[in-house]
Parts: C-alpha cells; sequence; structure tokens
C-alpha cells in the first residue's frame, strides 16, 4: 500500500524551506534598509528571483502530492504560497505563512522527534543542509566579496555581477580566473567559498553515486541470496 499522499512533507524539507522563508525575509528588510546600495540590491534582486524560482517549485510540489490540491489551497495557505512565489516585494510578507507551517510541524512532533527523524534520514538531510550552505554562501559570499574588492586598488571584481559571477564560479570549483580578489581580505574570502564548494560538490556526486547505485546493490543482493 502506498504512502498516503500530504502537502505538509517530511520533517527536513520543511526546516528547509522555513529557513529559505525567513532569509527571503531578511532580504526583504536589507533591501528597504540599504536602499542606496545598488550593489546590495543588485545581488539581493537576484537572491530573490532564486527564492521564487525555489518557492514556485514547491507550490507545485505540495499541490500536486496533496490529498485535496483545493484544501491545500484554500484551508493550508496553498494561495499564500503562490502569492509568495511571486517576485514582488509586497509578496514576500506572505513567505511567514510558511513559517506557522514549520512552527505547527516542531509542535507537534517535538525536538526530540524532528532530530531523530534528521539523523535517521542523514542523506536527504546531508543534502538539505548542502544546499542551504550553497545559497547562503552565494549571497553572503557575493556580498562579502564585493564589499572588500570594490574600490580595491586594481581591482577586476567591482560590480554586483562580478561578484556573483566569481562566487558562482568558484563555488562550483570552475575556476576561469577571469575573476579575482586582489586583496588578502578577499583572497582569505575566496578560500572559504573554495573550501565550501569543493565539500558541497563532494558530498553532492556522492549523494548522487548513492542514489543510482543503491537498487544495482539491492538487485545483486537478491539474485545471490540462496533459494529458501
Amino acid at each position: 500500500m502506498s504512502a498516503p499522499r500530504t502537502e505538509l512533507k517530511n520533517t527536513g524539507y520543511e526546516i528547509f524551506i522555513g529557513i529559505l522563508s525567513v532569509i527571503s525575509i531578511v532580504n526583504l528588510v536589507l533591501v528597504y534598509a540599504f536602499v542606496k546600495d545598488p550593489g546590495l540590491q543588485q545581488i539581493l534582486n537576484v537572491m530573490n528571483a532564486l527564492f521564487s524560482a525555489i518557492f514556485l517549485g514547491d507550490f507545485l510540489y505540495r499541490i500536486f502530492t496533496a490529498p485535496s490540491a483545493s484544501a491545500y489551497f484554500f484551508r493550508h495557505f496553498g494561495w499564500a504560497d503562490l502569492l509568495a512565489s511571486l517576485p514582488f516585494p509586497q509578496a514576500k510578507i506572505l513567505r511567514t505563512f510558511r513559517l506557522v507551517r514549520v512552527t505547527r510541524l516542531l509542535r507537534e512532533v517535538g525536538p526530540r522527534a524532528v532530530w531523530s527523524t534528521i539523523t535517521r534520514d542523514r542523506a536527504n538531510s546531508a543534502l538539505l543542509v548542502l544546499l542551504l550552505l550553497g545559497i547562503l554562501v552565494l549571497q553572503f559570499g557575493s556580498l562579502l566579496i564585493l564589499r572588500l574588492e570594490q574600490y580595491a586598488p586594481g581591482a577586476n571584481i567591482t560590480s554586483a555581477s562580478d561578484a556573483l559571477w566569481y562566487t558562482i564560479v568558484t563555488i562550483s570549483t570552475v575556476g576561469y580566473g577571469d575573476q579575482y580578489p586582489v586583496t588578502d581580505a578577499g583572497r582569505l574570502a575566496g578560500t572559504m567559498v573554495i573550501v565550501t564548494g569543493v565539500g558541497i560538490f563532494g558530498t553532492f556526486t556522492g549523494y548522487l553515486a548513492n542514489l543510482f547505485l543503491a537498487p544495482r546493490r539491492k538487485e545483486a543482493a537478491s539474485d545471490t541470496a540462496p533459494p529458501e
């Protein structure tokens, strides 16, 4: 018998979406607090587009797997999830409804059960942690690199697009070398991005390998098992 379909997903996933909602709300505050900083505004706009895409995918995932699409949409804040996925500042405040969902989940199952669930499903939990870490490094790494390098003598990372490009290339371990930090502080920040990128993609590669090889291992084990 298949598991019942529900719009409330596993604990690790709900916490992941909840943390992303908190970050997006913090970004909304930063947008209004530093309205005269064009570099910060551009980076936060890019991150908002990324968050909007993730939240739209989350909405589609929930509505297609909900026991009742209409009940999820009208009674369980599905409409708020949809509006919150739109890339408009006025709609971002609706992402607080996602925090309500996470808070309700944590209150229902309890902190001890949450920790037990996360540690039991270590592979998926590790993947979500890595995705979250990658998003955090992309945003705050770009902001930090731009702040350290933008006005340095001889700098080639002088705009928000330069900082985003450098962080993406570095965290993906591609390393074109067309953008690079020239200050000691910038190189230290770049080193942290490199180390994080190696850890993220190394673990992600291992996760994919385990995902595709595990069924074959089970089939091989069942083929070699002695008949009863």
